[in-house]
């Protein structure tokens, strides 16, 4: 069973004798030492700024604004008004909800040998069976890493990427087949050998044991993009430049890098590979991958040590270029990139054919001449031989932004999607996780009759919590934050009262979800990743990467108005 709550009361110890991980080669023997150490204390936010504009507002005088400090009973303090306003009102709101998040991020700890190591999915102690989600999860644990280090608690980031780095190594095999060795886990959990002992080893999953028994092709990416995110937020290079992490780096990237049939520089990938892990249609070359796969490769070249074998910093160079190339081209959409498809010839052979991939234009869903509006665009959800799914996926088309694969131009056209089409893509409750959902008979073929994904529930147009960090983060690096806001206020309304669902279901995302579990660890941490992106803007800096001339993007059209 995974230890997730917080260790006995114990002396404090100074940071000089907070002992981390090491590297010892026998990684499963019993440690030396079994004392816990615990977390730096996460304190809880207790704002008392009282700006001019709510001065001005609410129509008081500042001699009126009379502060008295009162001691909290756990020996803190906090700023109360003589004269309370509604703007004091939802300030309290916001600062219980974020008070409440904060103690739900920390329950959801997990200790290894004493030391934290990462966050449970969920901690939803209403549900019987815990399934799977009582394990660390790669891709989950991002929001909850950069909380953590936004708030200055380092040392669970490092003790994950360095004990990941050593899962990788392992021996991986499904069956008989013998997975490759870059491939980093989907998950993990402690695992107690000897409960009278106290001896304690970790137990990963690299696909063998998920539902589909899909390899997770995105837990690497993941892991080089917070790789970079810690390096960056610290300022410590040694991790980044110690053996493990390179020869993690070099692995996961000599595995996506390899040679094969393809004719095309993006990742070929099985259903189910990445967060949307079960039969939702995403087979090929999805989006949500392709965007990770080319922040990933940017990250690489700044965490790889200068005396890295030069060839191999030229393969990852080119390569960023070419799936820059092939993405700008054939995946973009907007209002006359739309027009050109639906006016394609067929049948084309030629090196100038215009439709390379033989798109047969009836093919195109109906549903999407009214979804396109005149002024925004976005990057489609997949293309193959003969096949466009012209489905938005959101987490593909931020971390476009958030990486520079978007050109400037591009990056404003998904906001101005975003705005375009709220109440679709975001309604009552950020953020949908695709659009539209799939139903009837095409839900019967494509997810096999999945009775969780059935229309607008889950993966099939679900709406997200945790995806609103995202949507957040590209909001600040464009200089639009009133709609990273409004999506915040929005959340605010009913994510702590719902007690941080994993997702919503509906049209509108108006009811929790039917299998949703309750205190879902990524919901609450991408809340406060949101909340802390907008108080300090400053914070972007460990999630987004510049455009530095890697990109090279044909010239982008966007229609303003319809013809």
């Amino acid at each position: 069973m995974v230890q997730c709550t917080q260790p006995p009361p114990q002396l404090k110890l100074p940071e000089s004798k907070i002992t981390e991980l090491t590297d010892d080669e026998n990684h499963d023997s019993p440690p030396k030492l079994e004392k816990r150490t615990r977390m730096h204390h996460i304190e809880r936010h207790r704002s008392c700024v009282v700006t001019l504009s709510d001065i001005e507002l609410n129509g008081l005088q500042p001699r009126r604004l009379l502060q008295t400090i009162e001691k909290s009973p756990g020996g803190g303090s906090q700023c109360s008004l003589h004269e309370e306003t509604p703007t004091d009102t939802n300030a309290s709101h916001r600062h219980a909800i974020a008070d409440a998040a904060w103690e739900a991020l920390k329950r959801s700890i997990v200790y290894f040998r004493g030391q934290p190591i990462g966050t449970v999915a969920a901690i939803d102690k209403s549900q019987g069976a815990a399934l799977n989600y009582d394990q660390v999860f790669m891709r989950d644990f991002i929001p909850s890493a950069l909380a953590f280090l936004m708030k200055g608690e380092h040392l669970i980031v490092k003790n994950f990427l360095v004990e990941t780095a050593r899962l990788q190594s392992r021996e991986k095999m499904v069956d008989l087949f013998k997975l490759g060795q870059g491939v980093m886990p989907a998950s993990f959990k402690v695992h107690h050998r000897n409960p009278t002992q106290k001896t304690e080893s970790l137990l990963a999953d690299f696909g063998e044991t998920a539902i589909g028994r899909v390899a997770p092709v995105d837990s690497g990416l993941w892991w080089i993009i917070l790789l970079r995110a810690y390096t960056k937020w610290t300022g410590d290079n040694s991790l980044a430049e110690s053996p493990n992490c390179q020869r993690a780096m070099h692995l996961i990237l000599r595995l996506c890098l390899s040679e094969g049939c393809d004719t095309s520089p993006a990742l070929l990938c099985a259903d189910g590979c990445s967060m949307i892990d079960r039969r939702m249609g995403i087979y090929g070359y999805p989006i949500e991958i392709q965007a990770l796969f080319f922040m990933a490769m940017r990250c690489a070249l700044s965490l790889l040590k200068q005396d890295s074998d030069a060839d191999f910093v030229n393969h990852i160079t080119k390569r960023i270029q070419a799936l820059s190339y092939h993405l700008h081209s054939y995946y973009w959409l907007d209002f006359q990139r739309l027009n050109d498809i639906y006016r394609y010839k067929t049948e084309e052979y030629s090196q100038t054919a215009l439709n390379k991939f033989n798109v047969i234009p009836e093919s195109i869903p109906d549903w999407i001449f009214d979804f396109m509006p005149s002024r925004g665009g976005y990057f489609i959800g997949n293309v193959s031989p003969a096949r466009m799914d012209f489905r938005w996926f959101c987490l593909g088309n931020f971390i476009a932004i958030l990486s520079s694969l978007a050109t400037g131009e591009q990056a404003e056209a998904i906001l101005d999607l975003v705005e375009e089409r709220w109440q679709e893509l975001i309604g009552e409750m950020p953020l949908k996780i695709c659009y539209p959902a799939m139903e009837n008979q095409e839900w019967q073929i494509v997810t096999g009759c999945d009775p969780k994904n059935t229309r607008w529930s889950y993966h099939n147009g679900g709406s997200w919590p945790v995806l609103l960090w995202l949507l957040v983060a590209v909001s600040v690096k464009l200089g639009r934050p009133h709609l990273a806001r409004r999506a915040v206020e929005l959340m605010e309304q009913r994510l702590a009262k719902d007690d941080f669902p994993e997702y919503y279901d509906g049209k509108a995302g108006r009811y929790v979800g039917k299998q949703a579990r309750k205190f879902q660890t990524w919901s609450v941490a991408g809340y406060l990743v949101a909340k802390m992106l907008l108080d300090d803007p400053s914070h972007l800096r460990i999630v987004a990467l510049e455009d530095d001339g890697h990109s090279r993007a044909p010239f982008l059209k966007r229609s303003n108005s319809c013809p």
